[in-house]
Order: C-alpha cells, then structure tokens, then sequence
C-alpha cells in the first residue's frame, strides 16, 4: 500500500525581461519535472514588457506544458512589480520566485513539496545553487561566486537566517505585508541595484522560520559579459547597496543612530578592499579584486546617501523593519 502524503500547491513564479533564449531553456528545465499525483503546480511567466520573442517561447512550451503554463504581462518595469503580478496571478499555497536563467534539476519540484511538508509553518526555503559558466571566467572571479547568487550551506537541511532562491509560503507572505506594502526597489530592467530580495527574506525572518534545503538543486547560468570586470563591479556595488539596506532593516536602535552607526561599519569593507590590496602585493591576488572589492565598499556609501535623501517617514519605516529580538 503507497504512502499517502499530503498534498501541496505550488506555482512557480518566473519574472522576465528581454532574456528569451536563456528563458527557452529555463522552461525546457520545468517541463522535464518529475512530479508525482500528490503535488499541484503551474508555472506562470510575468512579461515585463519584454521586446524580444519571450511570447514564442512562451508559445512553445505551452504545447508540452498545456494549461499548466500561463502567460502574463505586467507593464511597470521592475523585478517587484513583475512579482507582484506573479503572486496575484497565482493561487496555490507555495510560491517559487525562479529566475529566467535557473535551470531546474529535474525533481526539483518535488523536493520542494517535500520540504514543504516537512516544514509547514515555515515562511520560506531555498536550494542549492551552482554556477553554470557560459564560458569559463577569469580565475579571479570565482573568487566573487556569492555575488551570482551560488548557494552551498553544506549537505545537510537546517534553519538559517537567510536564503537565496526563495520559495515562499504565501500566508507568511501576506502575514508579513509585503503584497501590500513594499519599501524597497528592486532589479528594473538592466539596473543592477536591488533589494527585493532582502527585504522580502528579512521581513519573513523575522516572523518564521527560513530552511535551507540541499536536495532542491539548480544550476544559475552566468552569460559572458556577466564576468566582465566592469559588469561584475557594477553587480557588487549594487549588493553593497542591498547590504547596507539590510543592516538598516535589521537596526535596533533608532533612526537618529543609524547613519553614523553605518558610517562606522563601514569599516568592514574597507578592510576587505585593504586585503586584498595586500594580497595583490603578496602575489597572491589580482589587481581587480582590489577594484572590485571597492565597488562594494562605493555601494554601501552609496546605499547611506541614498537612505539620507529618501523621505523621513519612509526612513523611520525602513530602520529595525526587520530587527529581531536581542539575546538575552
């Protein structure tokens, strides 16, 4: 006699933009699952305002996929309002926000039904990630994996304070107000400065449970002049902005302490960019990573300009949003 298990709903989220071949690929991905009787899922594909043959692809794998793949369209650029269209296009309890360039390993929808039974009440899970390089890097880029997004937190599920890859449970989602207010302004269009992601996994950190999970694989493929040196500084002044956004979040003390607080951590990068400059000396480290670690350290002072221009109700709002309870 078969296990019953229970049954779980998921709709997998892609979000879009003028990204049509990689996007064929990252359909062909969903439309090789192997799901069993037990999970309900579809797949809906958000056009922001897509210029290239994102409809036709699209097209084609509806013809494999059938009903379970829809298309919609959401006319405000930007990763967030693509999102949003995606969650309010959707209905199922689980929602997997999967880029157009992740490829999917095949069972990759059942093992998130399954960490999804086995944690419930969580607000959401992640995978594991590696790097599909669409041609091999300069050696010192490897160097800066986590900023493509690679994910290893080691062979083994555990609870974590932070994940990348998110598939969200959608009651947290609503629990935490997200789908009705969001504070900060994500990816649009080719603009590299985020924090879509970070706000959403911090606000949900803050009132649930995050698991990591190793057995939801995928591969993230990295295109060519995504490894450019001017591209990949350009990537990691934009995380330096959401890294500095997120400590904002996470700030218990109060708005009038935050900026000089700020401006003393950023002592941190700095000494990242000071490392490395002793490593070029040492022999040990390329030039670029001095530059590149720079770039960091240019976007956290960038994310506390940008936070002192912004509205003063706004900044009141955003500082502690995601601040979590001292330890005793």
């Amino acid at each position: 006699m078969s296990e019953l298990r229970t049954p779980v709903s998921l709709d997998v989220v892609v979000c879009t933009y003028n990204n049509a071949s990689l996007l064929d690929r990252a359909l062909a991905a969903i439309a090789a699952q192997e799901v069993g009787d037990d999970v309900t899922w579809s797949v809906v594909v958000v056009d922001n305002n897509c210029t290239d043959g994102t409809a036709d692809v699209v097209a084609r794998h509806a013809a494999r996929l059938g009903e379970r793949l829809r298309l919609v369209r959401e006319p405000r650029q930007g990763l967030t309002p693509a999102r949003l269209r995606g969650v309010s296009s959707t209905a199922a309890d689980w929602i997997a926000f999967v880029d157009d360039d992740f490829l999917l390993a095949p069972d990759w929808i059942a093992e998130a039904a399954a960490c999804a039974r086995e944690h419930p009440a969580c607000g959401a899970f992640g995978g594991f990630i590696e790097l599909e390089w669409e041609r091999e890097p300069d050696a010192y880029v490897h160097r800066w994996e986590w900023a493509y997004a690679a994910q290893d937190l080691g062979r083994e599920a555990r609870a974590v304070e932070w994940v990348t890859g998110m598939v969200v449970r959608r009651e947290a989602l609503a629990a935490i107000g997200w789908i009705d207010r969001q504070l900060l302004a994500d990816r649009t269009g080719t603009a590299l400065v985020s924090g879509g992601d970070v706000e959403i996994g911090l606000r949900l950190g803050t009132q649930f449970e995050l698991w990591y999970t190793p057995r939801c694989r995928l591969r993230h493929v990295v295109r060519v002049h995504r490894t450019t040196h001017s591209y990949l500084a350009r990537l990691v002044y934009g995380l330096g902005v959401s890294s500095f956004l997120g400590d904002t979040m996470q700030w218990q003390g109060s708005e009038r302490t935050w900026v000089p607080a700020a401006a003393l951590r950023s002592h941190r990068p700095m000494r990242a960019v000071l490392e490395a400059a002793a490593g070029v000396v040492r022999g040990r480290r390329d030039p670029r990573d001095v530059t590149i670690a720079f770039s960091f350290l240019c976007g956290w002072w960038g994310g506390i300009l940008r936070f002192l221009t912004v509205a003063e109700g706004r900044r009141a709002e955003l500082v502690g949003l995601a601040a979590r309870p001292r330890r005793p």
